[in-house]
């Protein structure tokens, strides 16, 4: 058993699960389709080509830090007057997130480690106007999913864990349930990403609780620009 281990990091975030018409909203940790897909750009593959393999890795994220919500507010104008219509779409700001696929297939786990390095398509992070800042792929550890969502330092720069405050050093873990009975239903499971056509069913989600960090203990500068590299 083994898990690659993704840092989801940016100015923005948007894991919408719920969207619908004109309100575009987002949940507060990434959803598993949404990393699918962007596993699936990566890869290469087509809107057409089923997800089923890519659904079969066990999914988990830890939340390292929670960021804030934004909501972008627009009007916007067709030809005529009455064409005018407001949308309003939500995003987090200056999130967070250590994400894990759990895989028996080492060879699998390689191949999307790679694919992550060298991209075939853009990646993002919930939408196009989302990239995602570096190290985005941490590397695969060879230990289960839980385990290393737990065992892997605190992503943070060290001069923001220095002034992080108790409640911010517990960090939430959520995972894929064994079965549906142990967890709560979440419609973000893809079945397809076609343009004409999106599908998505529905999957259980656990919730592990908290696991508790220690700050960096080594002083460092405040460097504002850390965890953009």
């Amino acid at each position: 058993m083994a898990t690659l281990l993704l840092r989801l990091a940016g100015p923005l975030q948007a894991w919408g699960a719920e969207s619908k018409f004109e309100i575009r909203r987002t949940l507060g940790f990434p959803t598993k389709s949404g990393v699918i897909g962007m596993l699936a750009a990566a890869l290469g593959m087509s809107r057409d080509d089923p997800p089923d393999p890519l659904n079969e890795l066990k999914f988990g994220v830890r939340i390292d830090r929670e960021g804030s919500y934004l909501r972008d507010y627009h009007t916007a104008h067709g030809k005529k007057e009455k064409d005018a219509y407001i949308t309003q779409r939500y995003y987090l700001e200056d999130a967070v997130f250590l994400v894990g696929l759990e895989s028996e297939d080492s060879a699998l786990l390689e191949k999307l480690q790679e694919a992550l390095c060298h991209p075939v398509f853009p990646l993002f992070l919930g939408r196009r106007s989302c990239p995602p800042t570096m190290p985005l792929q941490l590397g695969i550890r060879d230990a289960d999913l839980l385990t290393a969502l737990r065992e892997e330092p605190w992503l943070l720069a060290e001069w923001r864990q220095r002034y992080a405050d108790a409640s911010e050093r517990k960090l939430r873990i959520l995972t894929d349930a064994d079965n549906a009975e142990e967890g709560a239903p979440l419609r973000d499971l893809a079945v397809s990403f076609r343009n004409e056509h999106r599908i998505h069913t529905w999957r259980a989600v656990m919730d592990h609780g908290y696991v508790s960090v220690n700050g960096a203990e080594q002083e460092s500068e405040h460097d504002a620009f850390a965890e953009l590299g």
